[in-house]
């Protein structure tokens, strides 16, 4: 029994972001930043997301700043950010902690104790690939790019 689809977060623009709208759907999670080496991965994560939303996929991008203060931005600054430069339609959370005392409850789900794939994340881009019924089916560490060829035979997998 996965919580993933009981849980809402904020969005960007400070609205709800409930993630029960997502049930059915398969959905890469994804800590992001705008000031990091790895940042230009946001277009690949666009194309996916472009390539893939039809057949039922989702990615949800979640800012953090727990790596090194490469997301120091507001809320309307990150979504100038990834818009302008990387053309960003994919739904994009407000900031949240991924490790440490104030995990936020999906990171305790998808990387706490007794989670599928436990341990803090290691940097921005970490991914997760969440199934249609919430459960976690992968994770993929940042370095690994979302056009990498496990992460799409992943998702398609998943999408089947």
């Amino acid at each position: 029994m996965s919580i993933f689809h009981d849980l809402k977060l904020k969005a960007l623009d400070g609205q709800e972001l409930p993630l029960a709208p997502l049930k059915g759907k398969v959905v890469l999670v994804v800590n992001v930043a705008s000031k990091c080496g790895l940042t230009p991965q946001y277009a690949a994560l666009e194309n996916l997301y472009q390539k893939y939303k039809d057949r039922g996929f989702s990615v949800l991008g979640l800012p953090c700043n727990q790596f090194a203060g490469q997301e120091p931005g507001t809320q309307d600054e990150i979504q100038a950010f990834c818009s302008l430069n990387y053309g960003v339609t994919f739904p994009l959370g407000d900031k949240l902690d991924v490790n440490g005392p104030h995990r936020h409850r999906l990171y305790q789900m998808l990387a706490g104790e007794g989670a599928e794939f436990p341990g803090d994340i290691t940097w921005n881009f970490e991914k997760f690939l969440v199934g249609q019924d919430g459960r976690v089916l992968a994770r993929f560490s940042p370095r690994t790019t979302p056009d990498d060829p496990a992460v799409i035979q992943a998702i398609e997998k998943a999408l089947h």
